[in-house]
């Protein structure tokens, strides 16, 4: 099957949404992930949870470009507050794509290359980008665009927070965007990642992160079920 949009978010509140949008719903699993695909704004759509980390993100969005062919893949999801300014509920839409956690700067490698293909960042289509920056606002959304971060830890220390700042120029962290990201690129495949704030990444990311979940899933699915209609 060839589809118009694949979306992948890492936990069940960041896709269930979406997934109950879905007209003529068919599901299958594959690799042990589960797709859902089916219709929404006339457009083709398949929706699969992947999982928390960087394998299993790069796991389904290889799966999903072999499978279905998505002329755009989005990821979609929450993370943490690295850039000043941003509260529970913002919206933060990747301009580029970094991993903290890449370091192979012991042998005289920038932190962040990834080897092989020598590239710290990876670039978000510009197009999906700019829809969702409009259509954020649209929804009365506090959005903005920004490098995000990530890296196979949930950051909750302002050590690390500043340390990804510092090296990255990074607005927000999480545990899957540039797997995805990486896996799009390698394919061809035009990319967009959505990050609503669910904490603080710092001291307090603990506390935060439980009460505002709900909150910043709710508004990074919103955008993205109206990324999917605007395209």
């Amino acid at each position: 099957m060839k589809i118009d949009i694949g979306i992948i978010g890492a936990m069940q509140p960041e896709v269930e949404a979406i997934i109950a949008a879905l007209a003529d719903r068919q599901s299958e699993i594959v690799s042990g992930i589960t797709f859902h695909t089916g219709v929404i704004a006339g457009k083709l759509v398949a929706v699969a949870k992947c999982g928390i980390g960087k394998v299993f993100a790069a796991l389904c969005a290889q799966t999903m470009i072999l499978k279905y062919s998505p002329d755009l893949l989005v990821n979609t999801g929450v993370g943490g507050a690295i850039g000043g300014g941003l509260r529970c509920g913002d919206v933060v839409i990747a301009d580029r794509l970094c991993q903290h956690d890449m370091d192979t700067s012991a042998i005289g490698d920038p932190k962040g290359l990834v080897s092989g293909i020598n590239m710290i960042y990876f670039e978000a289509d510009s197009r999906a980008r700019e829809l969702l920056l409009r259509e954020g606002i649209s929804l009365g959304l506090s959005v903005k665009s920004g490098t995000v971060a990530t890296g196979d830890r949930f950051i909750a220390d302002a050590n690390d927070k500043q340390r990804i700042a510092t090296d990255f120029s990074a607005t927000v962290c999480e545990m899957e965007g540039c797997a995805i990201a990486q896996t799009a690129f390698v394919n061809g495949t035009p990319f967009a990642v959505v990050r609503a704030i669910s904490d603080s990444a710092d001291g307090e990311a603990t506390m935060d992160y439980p009460t505002f979940l709900s909150l910043a899933a709710a508004n990074s699915t919103k955008l993205t079920l109206a990324l999917i209609k605007a395209l």
